[in-house]
């Protein structure tokens, strides 16, 4: 083949390539549309139960139906079986309402961080694609919302999973400099990270959404490493860091989202992070991935020593995902990762799930979908599986703040 046929060749590849995206775009686009109408904005459409509140609450039923009786605190609605539904923004209303008025039980009702408590972020990471990082993060934050936390949910991958799951279609409601990156950057268009956050559809939770422009990141910091000059936020490493801190009053958590590979963003968020979890399906080549994942951190971790940094965190624990309790190689597997990290591995596992699955495709977390919308049994037991274990993770963090789980 000539050079001019190789360019040419090479020309209509990216031509081809950009009309794919452009045609999948507009797909994306219209599919968005057509679930979100008429503002094409998502919005928490799942009802509460009494029941459901019972749970959430800990609370008697009978406290909940004198309280609808004697028309105190948020009043519910009625479903067409005449019983009681809440909204999600009247489960926060009932939480502060409760503990208002029973002051022994208040911190447990309304458990937000407390002066002298520390801001935790958590970082969920694994270098290997589909080890359910981005998973594991949204439903650890809806599960801290639900539970009354404020928490800040920071999409560091550039293909923007977690801000699609938030409603966000990244290419057409993501614009320039509204990334992390915004507050990342080393020239002057630096912005504050409070002007990139957004508030959620989910009440107690706020975004920094992501898209491509993250990738940004990694070009310009070589640039700015072979400069002599340092501007306020540091190097690379400390950045995101230092921009968390600025809205640290806001929050109680942080939970920070990876990129599946092991550059400048996800180093920032490994010393960002003051806990990490490490997503791990229990499968040989899986595991094998990790462990290289775990090389290079060590690797790294030796030669940013150099600049001063170091990684600290309350806890490392690593988290078997899309277990199928059934499958004899998966068991032996996990077996191995329990026998050889110990304590280190979380008691529970991530359940596979038809539930699971699902919930991706309608872009929801366990914690949004009807019963109707899933296998009832499916559901209840992926609801299960990701309430222990993120009733664990809860645990943890509470640990450091020296609370009794």
């Amino acid at each position: 083949m000539s050079e001019t046929a190789a360019y040419n060749a090479i020309g209509d590849t990216a031509a081809k390539i950009e009309d794919y995206t452009d045609r999948l775009s507009a797909e994306l686009q219209a599919m968005r549309h057509r679930i979100y109408p008429p503002e094409a904005r998502k919005q928490f459409t799942r009802t509460f139960s009494t029941l459901d509140l019972v749970k959430l609450l800990n609370v008697p039923e009978s406290t909940l139906r004198a309280m609808t009786i004697d028309g105190k605190g948020p009043q519910p609605s009625r479903a067409d079986n005449n019983r009681r539904i809440y909204q999600v923004g009247q489960l926060l209303e009932l939480r502060q309402f409760l503990a208002d008025r029973r002051p022994d039980d208040a911190l447990r009702l309304w458990p937000r961080r407390k002066d002298g408590e520390k801001l935790q972020v958590v970082a969920t990471a694994n270098f290997k694609g589909g080890s359910s990082k981005t998973t594991t993060s949204i439903h650890l934050s809806h599960y801290l919302a639900l539970q009354g936390y404020r928490v800040l949910c920071i999409d560091l991958d550039p293909q923007a999973s977690m801000t699609s799951i938030f409603g966000l279609q990244p290419e057409f409601d993501v614009g320039e400099n509204e990334t992390v990156y915004a507050a990342l950057r080393y020239d002057n268009e630096r912005r504050a990270l409070a002007d990139v956050i957004r508030e959620t559809y989910f009440p107690g939770i706020d975004l920094v959404p992501g898209n491509l422009e993250l990738m940004d990141f990694e070009f310009d910091t070589p640039a700015y490493l072979a400069q002599r000059e340092r501007d306020e936020l540091g190097l690379f490493f400390e950045r995101l860091k230092n921009a968390i801190a600025s809205v640290e009053n806001d929050y109680d958590f942080v939970v920070l989202d990876t990129p599946p590979s092991l550059g400048y963003a996800t180093l920032a968020a490994l010393y960002a992070a003051t806990g990490l979890i490490v997503t791990v399906h229990p499968a040989m080549l899986d595991v094998a991935s990790c462990n290289q994942f775990l090389i290079m951190i060590s690797d790294l971790a030796d030669t940013l020593a150099q600049f001063g940094a170091r990684f600290d965190h309350d806890f490392l624990k690593f988290l078997m995902t899309r277990v199928n309790p059934n499958d004899g190689p998966q068991k032996y597997m996990s077996g191995v990762m329990r026998r050889l990290f110990e304590d280190d591995v979380l008691v529970y596992e991530a359940i596979e799930s038809t539930a699971i699955a699902g919930a991706g495709v309608a872009k929801k977390s366990l914690y949004e979908l009807e019963s109707g919308e899933v296998g009832r049994e499916a559901l209840k037991r992926a609801i299960e599986s990701a309430d222990n274990v993120n009733g664990e993770i809860l645990a943890l963090l509470q640990n450091v703040w020296g609370r009794a789980p």
